[in-house]
């Protein structure tokens, strides 16, 4: 019970790394700025620390799972960003696509 815990745990981790990353990088994308800006920088370095988290997410859990947990947390956390943070409208196909995440998330939880 204790490695899933930790697997989540690392997989909920990486995930609040990389939807920071995401974040200053959609700023820097809407602000144009330039490949070599703080805001682009800044997006690259949480993408690499988050590498480290996701090794020890790896480390719990299989690759499908961490994978799918991954997936479905960035995939929530980044469309109720995209609606609240930058006006972005969701259509039939992101509920459809939310709907499918959250799906393949319960397939693939195995408890041991």
């Amino acid at each position: 019970m204790l490695n899933i815990v930790l697997g989540y745990g690392f997989c909920l981790l990486t995930a609040l790394i990389v939807i920071a990353g995401d974040y200053v990088l959609k700023v820097a994308a809407d602000g144009d700025m330039d490949l070599n800006s703080n805001h682009v920088i800044a997006g690259g370095l949480l993408y690499a620390s988050s590498a480290i988290m996701w090794y020890f997410a790896m480390r719990y859990m299989t690759l499908a799972q961490a994978g799918v947990v991954f997936s479905m947390l960035t995939l929530l956390a980044l469309c109720a960003i995209g609606y609240y943070a930058f006006g972005e409208r969701f259509h039939l196909r992101e509920y459809a696509g939310v709907g499918c995440a959250l799906a393949a998330m319960v397939l693939l939880v195995r408890v041991t």
